[in-house]
């Protein structure tokens, strides 16, 4: 068990071998709550982090269609494959 210091503003710092084991990395999201006299910080799931990237996306106008057809969406896919396969090559 490891003792951390609470500073100014009541910030902690969570141990290495902690956020490891944990799994948690920098942008997560930690759930904190108080449960017989412990104080705990739980990570979120998965999904909300890719719920947040692709928010991120969304805010930065990394978006397409609506599409009237699947026709629309699937030449609109195919652009876009060619686009990154053309672009990575370069």
């Amino acid at each position: 068990m490891t003792i951390i210091n609470v500073k100014s503003k009541y910030q902690i710092v969570i141990p290495a071998k902690v956020r490891k084991a944990a799994g948690v990395e920098v942008g997560d999201f930690l759930e904190a709550g108080f449960d017989k006299g412990k104080i705990t910080l739980t990570p979120k799931s998965l999904l909300d982090r890719e719920l947040a990237e692709a928010l991120a996306d969304f805010r930065a106008g990394r978006t397409s269609g609506p599409f009237e057809t699947h026709e629309a969406l699937m030449k609109h896919l195919k652009g876009a494959v060619r686009k990154y396969r053309t672009k990575r090559r370069s």
